[in-house]
């Protein structure tokens, strides 16, 4: 289910949306060959995959019209397959062709994120315990819906922004001089206040990250060799989390080397929209 602050990313989203698409003037086609006609159509998959932002789907056409209604649905979390009807919609059919390809974009956008995320979080269950998580690789203000999809395929969220957790990265720790005096600065500003992660590229970062007692451990683009040499050197003192280019095939890979966490740019930056199409049910009435 999606959070207050999720539906208010959403509404300014479809503000934007509808302004590009439908401008002062409107659909102009369906307002050319249509009056008061209303119609039924049926929403339907067209591949495998996992459904999210359904609900964002039917408020399009509610701001649209308020009389578009929809008859059945399914929830967000069912696993799709092609042919199968995710819902059914009735209503004034200018409106509904209005509304029809801003509704896609978005359960499109947000089932694919999903699906993506569902399928990492298969290849990782399969070799281990390993937490799937998403990254701050989002388009620019679609990030907070972004992360709800990837709740809805099964993985979690990581950091939303800087804001609300501290993430020591490679350029922070070059610019400063090291990693322990990193740290150092961070808990003298912040104290307890939020969880600190460190970002190692050798073993002997990550040997300095357990000594200075970080929270958590970011192991970036390590080889499965030696992200296993650090799983065994920690021992669990320290959560381990991996990051850096994760397929399918790597996450699988990563997870079996033990592992606590997988971070995943491509199922928020480089998802492919699901398939889905909207069609009309016996013709207009």
């Amino acid at each position: 289910m999606m959070t207050d602050e999720e539906w208010k990313s959403f509404n300014r989203l479809l503000d934007l949306a509808l302004e590009e698409d439908i401008g002062i003037r409107g659909d102009i086609t369906s307002e050319a060959i249509f009056g008061k006609e209303r119609c039924t159509c049926k929403l339907v998959s067209k591949d495998y995959g996992i459904l999210a932002g359904i609900e964002c789907f039917h408020q399009v056409f509610q701001r649209i019209d308020p009389e578009v209604e929809y008859m059945e649905t399914l929830e967000d979390g069912v696993e799709l397959s092609p042919g199968m009807v995710v819902s059914r919609l009735m209503g004034p059919t200018k409106s509904i062709l209005k509304a029809e390809r801003t509704a896609l974009n978005f359960v499109g956008y947000l089932s694919g994120i999903a699906t993506a995320t569902h399928r990492m979080v298969l290849a990782a269950r399969d070799k281990g315990k390993t937490v799937i998580l998403d990254t701050r690789k989002t388009l620019p203000g679609y990030r907070a819906l972004a992360k709800y999809a990837v709740r809805v395929g099964g993985g979690k969220n990581h950091r939303f922004g800087l804001y609300d957790m501290v993430l020591i990265k490679d350029n922070h720790i070059d610019a400063v001089g090291s990693l322990s005096e990193a740290v150092k600065r961070v808990r003298d500003r912040w104290g307890n206040e939020f969880l600190i992660e460190v970002e190692c590229r050798t073993l002997e970062d990550v040997r300095e990250a357990v000594e200075a007692r970080v929270d958590r451990i970011l192991l970036d683009n390590m080889d499965v060799e030696t992200t296993r040499t650090a799983v065994q050197w920690v021992g669990g003192r320290v959560p381990l989390e991996s990051s850096g280019d994760m397929t399918v095939e790597r996450v699988g890979e990563y997870a079996a080397a033990g592992v606590d966490f997988i971070s995943v740019g491509r199922i928020t930056h480089s998802v492919s929209s699901f398939n889905f199409s909207l069609q009309v049910e016996g013709g207009s009435r």
